[in-house]
Parts: C-alpha cells; sequence; structure tokens
C-alpha cells in the first residue's frame, strides 16, 4: 500500500514539474528549428570569417544558433561536383533556405530545388547568368547581392594598360566552370583587338591546374586577367606567388586578392556598397599598412551580413522572388606599390592620385 501512495505521489510530482515548465519552451523543444543551409564555395580557411559575419548578423536581428535557428555549414572548397553533392543533401534535408555565393555555386543550388528559397551573398551577373529575371523582381526562388563584375571588366582591363603601357599579349585565367568567365573573355578581346593586343585564355579546374596554366602564361603573355570567383579566391596566394615569379602584372576584381599579392584591382566596395549591413567599415585611407590584419575583413563579410537580412525576411514570410537583387554603389580601385616594385614597375603619380588605396 505504502508503494503504491509514493509511486502515486512520484507521477503528481512529475506533472506538476511538466505544468511548471514554460509552454512556449516545450512547443520549442518539439518543434523542428527553422533551418538555413550554407553552401560554402570554397574553404573555411578563405571564407570561414564570411560564416561569422552571416551568423553574427543573424544574432542581432534576434536568430541564436541552436535556440531558435539551427546553421547547417558545409564546404565545397571551390569544387562544382562537392558543391553539387551538398545542394542535394540539404535539399534532402528540407533546409527552409539556402546561402551560398558565385554565380557557379548559385546555379548548382538552383538546379538542386525550384521550391527552397536561395540567398546568393555574391554573384557576378545574376540577370546575365539566368538567376533571376530581373534585379528589382527576382521572380523564383532566388535573390541577394550582385558584384556586377562583367559589368566592369572592360574598366579593369584599361587600368591595366595605364600600368602596364607596353601590354601586347595578355591572358585570362578563369575556372571552366564558371558560367560568367566567357563572357568576361569575350569583353576583354573586344576591347584589346583594336588596339592590337593578343588575348590568350587559360582554363582551370582544380588547384591542380593552377601552377601549369601559369608557367604557359608565362611563355606566352605579358600580363595576367584573372577572373574572380570561388576556385581563384580561395588560391589567390598561390595565384599571386606564381605570377610574381614568372614576373607578370595581375589584375583582379576585388582588393581581397590584392591585399596577398596582387598588382591591382577594380570592383565593388561592399561595406560602404553595404553600409547598413557592414561589421564596420575603416576609416579611409590612401596609404594602407599592416593591412593583412585586415584581410576579408574590408570586403565581403558586409555583402554576408546583408545575406542575412534576406534570410530574416525570407524566415518570417517574404517571398524571394519579391525582394530585389541589389546591387553595389560603390566602386575602388587598390594598388599595390610593393607587389609593382618587385616587378620593376613605375605606377604614375597621376595613376595613385586616383587610387582608392594604394598597398605599400
Amino acid at each position: 500500500m505504502r508503494a503504491k501512495i509514493e509511486r502515486r505521489e512520484f507521477i503528481t510530482l512529475l506533472g506538476g514539474a511538466a505544468a511548471a515548465w514554460p509552454l512556449p519552451a516545450r512547443a520549442q523543444q518539439m518543434a523542428r528549428l527553422p533551418t538555413v543551409g550554407f553552401l560554402g564555395a570554397g574553404s573555411p580557411a578563405t571564407a570561414d570569417v564570411w560564416v561569422s559575419a552571416f551568423t553574427s548578423r543573424l544574432r542581432e536581428l534576434g536568430w541564436i544558433e541552436d535556440r531558435n535557428i539551427k546553421i547547417d555549414v558545409r564546404w565545397a572548397e571551390g569544387r562544382s561536383d562537392r558543391s553539387a553533392e551538398i545542394a542535394a543533401d540539404l535539399v534532402r534535408l528540407k533546409v527552409d533556405v539556402i546561402v551560398t555565393y558565385s554565380t557557379e555555386h548559385t546555379q548548382i543550388a538552383k538546379q538542386a530545388t525550384s521550391i527552397i528559397p536561395i540567398v546568393f551573398a555574391l554573384a557576378a551577373d545574376p540577370v546575365g547568368s539566368n538567376l533571376v529575371a530581373s534585379l528589382a523582381r527576382p521572380g523564383g526562388n532566388l535573390t541577394g547581392l550582385s558584384a556586377q563584375n562583367v559589368d566592369l571588366t572592360g574598366k579593369r582591363f584599361e587600368l591595366l594598360r595605364e600600368i602596364v603601357p607596353s601590354l601586347r599579349r595578355l591572358s585570362v585565367l578563369f575556372n571552366g566552370n564558371n558560367p560568367t568567365s566567357t563572357t568576361e573573355i569575350d569583353i576583354v578581346r573586344t576591347a584589346a583587338s583594336p588596339l592590337g593586343i593578343e588575348v590568350s585564355a587559360s582554363e582551370i579546374l582544380g588547384a591542380e591546374d593552377i601552377a601549369p596554366a601559369i608557367a604557359t602564361i608565362a611563355k606566352q603573355a605579358d600580363a595576367l586577367f584573372v577572373v574572380g570567383e570561388p576556385l581563384t579566391f580561395t588560391h589567390r596566394t598561390r595565384i599571386n606567388t606564381l605570377a610574381l615569379a614568372a614576373r607578370l602584372p595581375t589584375t583582379y576584381p576585388t582588393r581581397g586578392y590584392v591585399e596577398v599579392g596582387g598588382l591591382m584591382s577594380y570592383g565593388p566596395n561592399f561595406p560602404a556598397s553595404f553600409r547598413r549591413a557592414a561589421d564596420y567599415v575603416l576609416p579611409h585611407s590612401r596609404i594602407c599598412r599592416g593591412w593583412r590584419s585586415h584581410v576579408l575583413w574590408t570586403n565581403f563579410p558586409a555583402s554576408f551580413r546583408r545575406a542575412a537580412d534576406y534570410v530574416h525576411k525570407i524566415l518570417l514570410g517574404a517571398k524571394p522572388g519579391d525582394l530585389p537583387v541589389e546591387q553595389p554603389t560603390r566602386y575602388d580601385l587598390v594598388v599595390n606599390l610593393t607587389t609593382a616594385k618587385a616587378l620593376g614597375l613605375t605606377i604614375p603619380e597621376s595613376f595613385l592620385l586616383r587610387a582608392d588605396e594604394v598597398i605599400e
């Protein structure tokens, strides 16, 4: 009899404890947390800071990882086949939003699903590559931020000629899996042809192709035009080291390449363009010393923080097709004087005065 009473009291106690447990907390534990699948086109070594910027902004918006949201981060290491596997797996898991970057890897995500919302933190030419119908009204299940790299290709070519006036042969290094590469190559050839400048294209598909490609380029070109995307960005230090050894001036679309030894870049200033979501904007300085401590924090993280705003709106019910694609509003010319000196190049003072940043 005594054992039955004790058992009855124990069950009553459990029931009281369950009743005392807040209902929202119980519901949250029972319900599936909204899940964001982050398809990292590069590697943690080069892009983990972008994930940190993304999750930091989500926390500011009230989304706390493992409390009211789950973030599933995967890395493709610049490989399109790996991205396809990751995208398929995220679709199988029925994540609520997929976040990625670069035209190539965004297209892979798009091929994997026409239902799950996709936010691209960066894409070179969203309309031209058929990611979205238009910047103002994307339609479909994609939206995000445009780098407009293709639109700036001709300007990058012109700026390179100013630094290397003796340019007669130019080689374009590109990832063959990147759908916007062909467009950039065509633009360079169109701009170079009237000037009698010969343009060759050197394709790479993986890291193992970089050294042989640059060895060949060194024999047939006076300078190197690199198409920006995850594969070349992930291995930008290696590209710059090999190019410098071959005494090849280089031009790139963003300062991240120049920070690690590239000669020059012309492209979007993301912190200034997406200021609302930037972690911080460095004070403008024409001469930037100690630049290594600022690697990556002065460029892409702002766009990934802005991507978090898109995710926030989508999780609250917005349709990606109704959210306009944002474009950069400021473009910067960055020159690395240390690299110029190593190449034996004298940069005209008039050119340096126009530069937004000179690294030395």
